[in-house]
């Protein structure tokens, strides 16, 4: 009796054409096929399939042994010579596939266009593209035939068997996917904002918002050309920043230094003067006379002179007219 398990799991007919397979065609085309033909019938009784006994079933495989005698060759040895000869490009889109197998080995056995073989046939063709895959993931380097896998949807306990990992360093990878779809999907937002504007514009935006140089070109649709100007405008513009942020700087310094001993006019000079010997009352060392003179806001020449030669002050304070 065939059980319900052994129905889901193959095919009658397919089961049968297995069994041709492992024939020597001379067992179905000489003259006495019979005894084959039940031995056969015997293998797939004790497989779960009621066949030496149903006379449907034992027409059904004395008709597939007439077609193989005719042709000369099992079926499955046309089916696997077309599928083995298709590459992991002919197989990306496994249904055209199929069609294309069924059309050109149907040529010959017909009845492999019949619908019950169509469902066989899709899931040969994916086991042979997975075998593909595989096959290529396993040629890459570094983490690129595990992402392959990831990207075709192969299920995650076939990918780590089959590529000899952990599901730790399974993870490691997708997550890192993850984040560069994330970073894409941030990048497309972004072009959303500057769809309208000049390649250049577009560039600096993306710069301006961190997005890596391959993006740019990838996403954004732009050359070389757009990303160099785009630098060269940058670069121009960071430099008169830079220009400007010096000159600040210098112009602040000059500010807290104070004017120069030329620039004081003699009251000025004589009230900063006085100051100073003030705040030398108090401390005789350096650190602290200029940090007292910093916060009276006298003028750093000056402040030199009187921790490094006191004496001088006396010099300018009398051609001050002090």
């Amino acid at each position: 009796m065939t059980t319900e398990k052994a129905t889901k799991k193959k095919p009658l007919w397919l089961l049968i054409e297995e069994e041709f397979l492992a024939l020597d065609p001379q067992a179905i085309s000489g003259g006495s096929p019979e005894e084959t033909i039940q031995r056969i019938a015997g293998n797939l009784d004790g497989k779960g399939y009621n066949v030496s006994k149903h006379g449907g079933h034992m027409v059904q495989l004395r008709f597939a042994a007439e077609d193989m005698r005719k042709v000369g060759r099992p079926l499955m040895k046309d089916f696997n010579d077309a599928i083995g000869a298709f590459a992991l490009d002919d197989m990306m889109d496994a249904y055209a596939a199929s069609d294309k197998l069924i059309n050109d080995v149907g040529a010959t056995w017909p009845k492999l266009k019949q619908a019950e073989c169509r469902p066989v046939v899709i899931g040969f063709v994916e086991q042979r593209k997975l075998d593909l895959l595989i096959e290529k993931a396993k040629s890459l380097s570094g983490d690129d035939g595990i992402e392959l896998l990831i990207n075709e949807g192969v299920a995650f306990e076939v990918i780590t068997s089959a590529m000899e990992i952990t599901p730790e360093k399974l993870k490691e990878v997708n997550t890192a996917m993850e984040k560069r779809r994330a970073e894409r999907q941030r990048v497309m937002t972004l072009l959303e904002k500057v769809q309208d504007k000049p390649d250049a514009e577009k560039v600096r935006y993306l710069f301006d918002n961190n997005v890596a140089e391959p993006l740019v070109i990838e996403l954004a649709g732009v050359d070389q050309g757009a990303i160099a100007d785009a630098k060269k405008a940058m670069e121009a513009e960071l430099a008169e920043k830079q220009r400007l942020a010096e000159e600040e700087a210098a112009r602040k310094k000059a500010e807290a230094e104070g004017p120069s001993l030329d620039a004081m006019s003699p009251d000025e000079m004589l009230g900063h003067i006085e100051a100073i010997r003030e705040i030398m009352e108090f401390s005789d060392q350096e650190k602290e006379i200029r940090t007292m003179c910093e916060q009276s806001a006298i003028p750093k020449a000056l402040v030199d002179i009187a921790v490094s030669d006191p004496a001088k002050l006396d010099e300018l304070e009398k051609e001050a007219g002090g």
